[in-house]
C-alpha cells in the first residue's frame, strides 16, 4: 500500500516507456514534462532529478505550470555518457498552509487558528534554512501565537519573501517519485557532421593507377577547404578473388579487375588487415593523424560480412551456414545478388565467440584513432547484437559515433536507432517533391523519432544513383545539396561523382554505369565548377550558423507555390535564426509570397532585415507576407534573421 497523494503520468520524454534512451549531444537541453496532480484541492509541487553515470548526487530542477496539470522543467546535460531523469511530486502543506490563509482573509474571514497551525511549518523551515532566514522563521514561529502582533503575523504569512522561503525549503512530505528514464549523451558531432566519401583506391595522379593511403593525404586539404568534417572511406581490407566481380556488377571479372571493396577477405587478410596496395597500418596510423590536423576525422566502413576466400571460413567454419550440398550460399537482396560475398551465420552454435571477434576487430580499428563507424547494412545482423557491441564500445570509448546504412523498412531503420546507433541514413534519397518533403521532415522532427533517430542526409551514395540526378544538370544538384545542408544537421555526399555531376545510369537501375564500386576510377581533383563552389559555401555557412547544425527546431512556412519551399530554423538559446527558400524546380523560375512565422518567432508583427548569407545582400522585410523569387541558376535563398 502506498501513502502518497500524487499521480505522475505521460512523462515526456521517453521512448517505449523508458525501454530505451533518448539522446542529447553535450550542451543540449532536456525539456521534461508530465501530468502531476493530487486527490483534491490541495497546491502540489514537482521537480527534475538528474545525474550523471558518474555521480552519486541527484540534481534538482523545480517544474513550472503549464496548465491542466502538466508541469515542465528543462535541465543541461554537460558531458558524455548516460544520464537518469525522474519526476518527484508532493502535496506541499507549506504552502497549500499560506494558500489557504490568502483565500479566507480575502472572504474577510479571522484567521487566529490558521495561523497557530502555520507554527509547525515555520518551525520545519528554521531547521532546512540557514543564518537570517532560519532566524526569520523562529521570528515568526514566536509572533503568531502572540495575539498583540495578530496584523503583523498576517501580514507575514501571506509575504511574497515567507512564500519564497516555503519553495526553496520544501518539506517534500508524502513525496512520490516516478521511475527513472535514460538519455544517453554523444559528443556535439553526432548532431552536426558534413561527410566526404571517396575510394581512397581511385586517389592516384596517375590514371588506372591503384591510390594509396599517401595518395589520400594530398586530398585532405581541399576536403577541409570545402568545409567537410568527416571523411568517410569504403572498406579497406583485403578484398575476395574468390566469385570476384569485373565492371558493371558482371559476374566474370577480368584479369586487372579488383574487386568490390565490401567483399572483404583474401589470402592477403581480413577485418583486422588492411590492403596491402593501399599501404600499411603506419600509412592508415599517419592518415588518420593527417586528417585530424585538417579539422577531419576518418569515418571506417564496419561491413560484417565476407569474401568466399576469407580466413575465416577456414578458421571458423562454424560461423558461416551451409546448404545441404556443403556449400555456404552467397548474400542476396532480390533481385540482387552478392555472388563475391557470404554472410556470417548469427544463430551459430558458437555465435559468442562470433559476436566476441566481431567486437575486437571494431575496437582493433578504435585504437588506430578511429572514432566513427559506417555500419553496411546493420538491418541484417541482429538487433541485440548491436545493441551489445555498441555498448561494450562506448563503455571504454564514449567519443566513438556509429551511422547505420540501412535503407530499409521504417519500423527496422527505427529500432537499429532505438538499440544505440549514432545516425541513421533517410529516405531523403527519395524525397523530391515540397510536400513529401515536408510530411517526411514533420515525422523525423515533431513525434517520438526526434527523440532517439538522428537523420543523416545524403543525396547519393555508390549504391544509389537515383532516378531525379541521372543525366540532371548542376541545378538540380544544387537543390538536392541545399535540402540535405539545410535540413539537417548530419549530411553527406559520395563526393566526386556528385560534384562532378556523374550520373550516367545502367538502364533502368538507380545504380552508376561504370560504378566505382568494380573498377577504379581516375578524378581531376583540381576541378572547379559552381557546384562545388555553393557546397563550400553553404557547408561554411552550416559552420557559422548554429541553427543549421541541429535537425529538429524547423517550422515550415506557407508558400502557395508548389515549386518553392520555406522554412525557418533556429538554435536552442535562440540566438541564430534562419530562414531558407528554395526553388524545387531546375528549369524554371518560380516565384511566390513566403509568410513569416511570427508565432513560431516568438515576434510580433514588425520588419526584419533578411540577410542572405550566399550573396551577401540584405533585405527589409515590412510585412508578413513577402514576395520571393528564385532562378535555377541560384535555386535558394539563405536568410539570416537580422532585428
Amino acid at each position: 500500500m502506498r501513502q502518497e497523494r500524487v499521480v505522475i503520468d505521460a512523462v515526456h520524454p521517453q521512448v517505449e516507456c523508458g525501454r530505451f534512451f533518448i539522446k542529447r549531444v553535450v550542451g543540449e537541453t532536456v525539456t521534461v514534462s508530465a501530468d502531476v496532480l493530487p486527490d483534491g484541492h490541495d497546491v502540489m509541487q514537482a521537480e527534475v532529478l538528474y545525474k550523471h553515470q558518474g555521480e552519486r548526487q541527484w540534481r534538482q530542477v523545480r517544474m513550472h505550470p503549464l496548465g491542466n496539470d502538466r508541469y515542465q522543467a528543462s535541465f543541461t546535460v554537460e558531458k558524455q555518457g548516460l544520464y537518469q531523469y525522474k519526476i518527484r511530486g508532493w502535496v506541499d502543506y507549506a504552502l497549500n498552509w499560506q494558500h489557504g490563509i490568502e483565500a479566507k482573509l480575502r472572504d474577510g474571514q479571522h484567521v487566529r487558528s490558521e495561523l497557530l497551525d502555520g507554527v509547525q511549518y515555520l518551525e520545519y523551515l528554521a531547521e532546512a534554512a540557514s543564518g537570517a532566514d532560519a532566524g526569520y522563521a523562529l521570528e515568526l514561529a514566536s509572533c503568531f501565537p502572540d495575539e498583540k502582533r495578530y496584523q503583523e503575523a498576517v501580514e507575514a504569512a501571506i509575504s511574497k519573501h515567507l512564500h519564497e522561503l516555503f519553495l526553496e525549503h520544501p518539506k517534500r512530505a508524502l513525496a512520490h517519485t516516478a521511475d527513472p528514464l535514460e538519455v544517453y549523451v554523444d559528443r556535439q558531432r553526432a548532431n552536426f557532421s558534413t561527410w566526404y566519401e571517396f575510394f581512397p583506391r581511385s586517389a592516384s595522379e596517375t590514371p588506372g593507377k591503384h591510390g594509396t593511403f599517401k595518395d589520400c593525404e594530398r586530398l585532405l586539404p581541399r576536403i577541409a577547404q570545402l568545409g567537410f568534417d568527416t571523411v568517410y572511406l569504403p572498406p579497406v581490407h583485403p578484398i575476395g578473388e574468390l566469385n570476384r566481380k569485373g565492371k558493371n556488377n558482371s559476374t566474370t571479372a577480368g584479369p586487372g579487375d579488383c574487386g568490390v571493396p565490401w567483399a572483404i577477405g583474401s589470402k592477403k587478410g581480413g577485418h583486422r588487415h588492411l590492403h596491402p596496395e593501399l599501404g600499411t597500418e603506419a600509412d592508415f596510423r599517419r592518415l588518420i593523424r593527417k586528417a585530424g590536423e585538417h579539422g577531419l576525422e576518418i569515418a571506417m566502413d564496419l561491413a560484417f560480412q565476407a569474401a568466399p576466400d576469407h580466413p575465416y571460413i577456414k578458421e571458423h567454419p562454424e560461423w558461416f551456414r551451409k546448404r545441404p550440398d556443403g556449400t555456404i550460399q552467397y548474400a542476396e537482396n532480390p533481385p540482387k545478388k552478392y555472388q563475391d560475398i557470404v554472410n556470417f551465420y548469427f544463430e551459430s552454435k558458437d555465435y559468442k565467440a562470433l559476436w566476441q571477434e566481431l567486437l575486437e576487430v571494431t575496437l582493433q580499428w578504435v585504437g588506430f584513432g578511429v572514432k566513427i563507424f559506417r555500419v553496411d547494412n546493420p538491418h541484417t545482423k541482429p538487433f541485440f547484437f548491436w545493441n551489445w557491441l555498441i555498448d561494450e564500445v562506448k563503455k571504454k570509448h564514449p567519443d566513438v559515433l556509429f551511422l547505420a546504412e540501412a535503407f530499409s523498412r521504417p519500423r527496422i531503420m527505427q529500432q537499429l536507432a532505438k538499440q544505440g546507433f549514432s545516425q541513421s541514413y533517410t529516405y531523403f534519397t527519395w524525397r523530391v517533391h515540397k510536400q513529401e518533403i515536408i510530411d517526411y521532415m514533420v515525422e523525423l522532427t515533431q513525434g517520438e523519432m526526434r527523440e532517439y533517430y538522428r537523420p543523416n542526409f545524403w543525396p547519393n551514395t555508390p549504391d544509389i544513383n537515383p532516378y531525379h540526378l541521372q543525366g540532371a544538370g548542376e541545378a538540380m544538384h544544387m537543390i538536392r545539396y541545399a535540402l540535405a545542408a539545410l535540413l539537417c544537421g548530419n549530411i553527406g555526399i559520395y563526393g566526386p561523382v556528385f560534384e562532378y555531376m556523374v550520373s550516367q545510369p545502367l538502364p533502368n537501375r538507380e545504380e552508376y554505369l561504370d560504378s566505382e564500386k568494380y573498377e577504379i576510377r581516375h578524378w581531376d581533383w583540381t576541378l572547379q565548377n559552381k557546384l562545388v563552389h555553393i557546397i563550400g559555401r553553404l557547408n561554411h555557412i552550416r559552420r557559422a550558423h548554429a541553427a543549421l547544425q541541429q535537425t529538429n527546431n524547423l517550422v515550415f512556412c506557407r508558400l502557395e507555390n508548389p515549386n518553392l519551399l520555406a522554412f525557418y530554423k533556429w538554435d536552442d538559446a535562440r540566438t541564430d535564426e534562419v530562414l531558407v527558400v528554395i526553388n524545387l524546380d531546375p528549369n524554371e523560375s518560380q516565384q511566390g509570397n513566403v509568410q513569416l512565422p511570427y508565432h513560431a518567432m516568438g515576434r510580433g508583427q514588425r520588419a526584419l532585415e533578411m540577410y542572405d548569407l550566399l550573396t551577401q545582400t540584405a533585405y527589409r522585410w515590412q510585412h508578413e507576407w513577402n514576395f520571393v523569387e528564385l532562378h535555377p541558376n541560384l535555386p535558394m535563398h539563405v536568410f539570416q534573421i537580422r532585428g
